[in-house]
Order: C-alpha cells, then sequence, then structure tokens
C-alpha cells in the first residue's frame, strides 16, 4: 500500500492546464509541461489499495491501478511502468484520452474526490518514455502464420502488437497516408500530440510489425483476396459513419461531418497542408453534438480564428453531481467543462435543429432551432421557442452509426451484421467467415479507446488461439461485456 493516511492528508490535485489566451494561438497540448511530476506521488498515495478495487472493474483493461499507485507513490517509475504495460499496450494514449470511467468507479469516490488516476497513469508511461524504459519486445521465434490487420486505430494497433509478440508476421492496413486512424487524424493536436503515435509505431516496426498505408481493403485490395493471402485477418476498421442531420438546408455549403472538419485540420499541422480547405477563420461556428468529438471542434475553431462558437445539445444539461439514478461505481453523466470549454464559446441544451438557412450562393448563414423536452418518456418540441442563430460553418458530431458499408468490405469478405450494423461476431471475437475476426467499434459499436484497446488485446487472444490452438495471451473483455453503466 501507498501512505495509509494520504486519501486523508492529501487533497486531489489535478494537471494544470496553460493560459487560455496563450494556448489557443498554437496546437500543442494544453497541459502545463512537466506540472504533474512535483505532485504525482502525493496524489498516488491518495489511493486506499481498498480490497475490492472497484477502479479494475471500472476499467475494461483491468488496469494494475493500486499496484501501480504504489510504485509511484514510491517513485519507482521502472516497475510502475512494468505494472502499468502488464494491461495497456497505449498508455499514453488512455492517460491523456480516455474518460477515465476508474476514477467513476473508485472507492474513494464515494464521498471524496475520487484519486487522479488517469494523471497518475500518464505521469508514469512519459517518465518511461524519458527513461529509456519503453523497448522493443520482439518475439524469441516466430509461428510462420500471417495475420492481416484492418485498421490502425486503437483496436487494430493493440491487436497487431499483441499478435506480432505472439511471434506472428502482422500487417497492418490503413486507407488513410498515415497510420493511427482516428488516433491521428479525428483526435486534435491539442488533445494529444502526435509524437506519442509515431514513437509507438517505431516500436512496433521494431518488433517486426508491417504497415501498409494507403490501401482500403474493399476497394484497392478485394477482401476475400486478402483473406486467401493470409492466415487470418482482424477488422478493426472502426464505426466511421457518421450520424447526418436530414433537416431542410442540410445541402448548404459550409455544413460538414465532424471527421471531414477535423482531419484536415490536423493535416495542416502535419504539414500536409497551409491552410484548411474548411476553416472556421473569421466565422461563426455552430457544433451540433455535445459529446467529445463535438468539443474537439470546439477547441480546434478557437484555434482557427472563429468569430464565435456555439455547441448545441438535445439532450437536456446534465447536473453537477451524481444522479441518483447512476450511483457509484457506475459511470455518471455529469456536466463536463474540457479544455476546449474553458477557452470561450456557448453552450446550449434541450434545442434541436429545424432547418437551415443559406444566402443566395448557397452558403449556409443561418441554424434554426427549437427548445425540445421529454414528455412521457419522448422528445417533443416546446411550441413558441423558435429562434434562430448566425451559422456560416456547422459541424456535425453526434456519433456514429456503424461500419463502413460503401467500401465493398462487408459484401466481399461476406460477413454478418447484427441488429445494430455491426459486424457479428463470437466469444472469440470471430465472424461468421472462417480466420476473420473483428475488435473494435466495428464490432462493438461507437465506444471509447480504453474498450477498443481491450478488444484489441482479447481479439489477438482470439487470432492466437485459431492459428496455435492454445494461447496464453490476455483477454480483458468478452464482446457481450457493457461499460459499468445503469
Amino acid at each position: 500500500m501507498a501512505d495509509p493516511k494520504g486519501f486523508l492528508s492529501t487533497d486531489r490535485e489535478v494537471a494544470k492546464t496553460r493560459p487560455v489566451d496563450e494556448r489557443v494561438k498554437d496546437w500543442n497540448e494544453v497541459y502545463v509541461p512537466g506540472s504533474l511530476l512535483p505532485i504525482i506521488s502525493k496524489q498516488a498515495s491518495r489511493c486506499m489499495d481498498c480490497g475490492i478495487p472497484f477502479c479494475h472493474n471500472g476499467c475494461p483493461l483491468g488496469n494494475l491501478i493500486p499496484e501501480w499507485n504504489d510504485y509511484a507513490y514510491r517513485e519507482d517509475w521502472r516497475e510502475a511502468s512494468e505494472r502499468l504495460h502488464a494491461t495497456n499496450n497505449f498508455p499514453e494514449f488512455t492517460g491523456r484520452l480516455c474518460p477515465a470511467p476508474c476514477e467513476s468507479a473508485c472507492v474513494l469516490g464515494i464521498n471524496q474526490p475520487a484519486v487522479t488516476i488517469k494523471n497518475v497513469e500518464v505521469t508514469i508511461i512519459d517518465k518511461a518514455w524519458d527513461s529509456g524504459d519503453v523497448t522493443p519486445q520482439p518475439p524469441e521465434r516466430l509461428s510462420g502464420k500471417t495475420v492481416a490487420v484492418i485498421g490502425s486505430g486503437p483496436a487494430g494497433l493493440a491487436a497487431a502488437q499483441q499478435l506480432t509478440r505472439a511471434g506472428h508476421t502482422v500487417a497492418v492496413y490503413e486507407r488513410a497516408d498515415r497510420i493511427g486512424g482516428l488516433l491521428r487524424y479525428g483526435i486534435p493536436e491539442f488533445k494529444m500530440e502526435k509524437r506519442h503515435i509515431n514513437r509507438r509505431i517505431e516500436q512496433m516496426r521494431a518488433e517486426g510489425t508491417k504497415f501498409r498505408t494507403e490501401t482500403e481493403i474493399g476497394r484497392d485490395i478485394d477482401a476475400a483476396k486478402l483473406r486467401k493471402r493470409y492466415d487470418a485477418v482482424v477488422i478493426a476498421a472502426s464505426a466511421t459513419t457518421s450520424r447526418d442531420l436530414p433537416v431542410p438546408g442540410r445541402e448548404l455549403n459550409g455544413i460538414h461531418f465532424a471527421m471531414e472538419y477535423l482531419p484536415l485540420a490536423n493535416k495542416v499541422q502535419e504539414g500536409d497542408l497551409t491552410t484548411s480547405p474548411i476553416t472556421a477563420e473569421g466565422k461563426h461556428v455552430v457544433v451540433i453534438g455535445g459529446g467529445d468529438t463535438g468539443a474537439d471542434c470546439v477547441g480546434t475553431a478557437h484555434r482557427q480564428g472563429a468569430a464565435s462558437v456555439t455547441q448545441l445539445e438535445i439532450m437536456p444539461k446534465p447536473g453537477d453531481e451524481r444522479n441518483p439514478n447512476q450511483p457509484w461505481p457506475t459511470f455518471p453523466m455529469l456536466y463536463k467543462v474540457t479544455s476546449a470549454h474553458e477557452e470561450g464559446g456557448e453552450r446550449i441544451y434541450s434545442v434541436s435543429t429545424t432547418h437551415f438557412e443559406g444566402d443566395e450562393d448557397g452558403n449556409v448563414q443561418w441554424l434554426h432551432l427549437i427548445e425540445v423536452e421529454f414528455k412521457d418518456g419522448k422528445l417533443e418540441q416546446k411550441p413558441g421557442t423558435e429562434r434562430k442563430i448566425p451559422a456560416q460553418l456547422v459541424t456535425l458530431a453526434m456519433g456514429f452509426t456503424g461500419t463502413d458499408q460503401q467500401n465493398g468490405l462487408v459484401e466481399q469478405f461476406g460477413l454478418e451484421l447484427d441488429e445494430r450494423g455491426n459486424v457479428a461476431r463470437d466469444a472469440d471475437f470471430a465472424t461468421n467467415v472462417p480466420g476473420v475476426f473483428v475488435a473494435g467499434d466495428a464490432g462493438r459499436g461507437q465506444s471509447l479507446i480504453v474498450w477498443a484497446i481491450a478488444e484489441g488485446r482479447s481479439a489477438a487472444r482470439g487470432v492466437d488461439r485459431y492459428l496455435a490452438g492454445a494461447s496464453e495471451l490476455p483477454a480483458p473483455i468478452r464482446p457481450t461485456d457493457r461499460a459499468l453503466m445503469v
């Protein structure tokens, strides 16, 4: 155990962010570099080492949180890193991007602010990289079996690394020009600088994983032919079909899916573009959707110099405290102020878009909305609450509806889908096609990065068993497992 009295003597303290007027002028991560290290051992000491660590249940990876909290408290960073990597291939990703369901399940959080698990995690892994403790782990021998992984997001990368380390020859296929999937082009630089992805990719290359970019399975390579070339295939193509908003005026110029808008901003940071073809500069921006992707659009618009930013959410504003219907240790729906929201803009809840209005050139100029409320479990409009707000750039960030079925991958493989449009799979993450497995959002539906990594690790075990007859790889979750929610 760390400090037995740590949770009594130390208050919760989180990472410090840079001043708003400074950080909106660049695309670097919003946190003050190095600000966690002086405080993190004390924060780790707040871990109670409770008899039943519910944080394990809150985290689908089953992270050994009390163990690496203890090592962090003692500043034994090498051992902390070893315990962290025992369950998580990419803690630098989750430590920056995960909403930390483990903290919602923290026992201390019953009546006090929870342990800063996420901050401890990211400090351990950053220290490990700085100290040279993160090294390639190539397999001792090769199995002679080959695996193709389709998609290079967190699920695909996790599956690929596990299978490579198990001795299989793995090639990752990515339709974009760089590896990383949504980590690369869906997450803005100010949330996670892409150098973190780049050095993981180099580690994986050194272990033996091969990468094939600008290759879309279904279009560039027939899926059935790919299956014949490899002993097994893992589909980790994510749930990339964006939810649309079919209202009058949707066809106007200036209305874009979030995943049309965000990747272009990231390409500017990669040096591919001087300026984004879709920019918020000088425009009144409206973001439809109140989730993390919407917040990413808000922060991006700030940095591009938007005249104003308004974020719309059809659901009511969440409370600051747990709802009685969302008791500990479930993940509560709370009002969340992200770094992007700290930077300005307006958030409007309980509203629905009725239509868009444009100018004579077909460019969007106004968004018409109406207030809504729930009555008898149904969403109803409130008469007399109609109004319009200026909107010269609109981003649709309302989530995703399933895996891409337009590129031919599903049809060419002959995959069966479940009732939600996801690729169906069995207990081993295997599809109806022998030797073809599915991991991540393509099989689960839109979810969190921590679930994607857990899916990749678990699917890798299923593939390893299929190829070798048995497997010692860990499988932290089953396909049917769901987040700890009510």
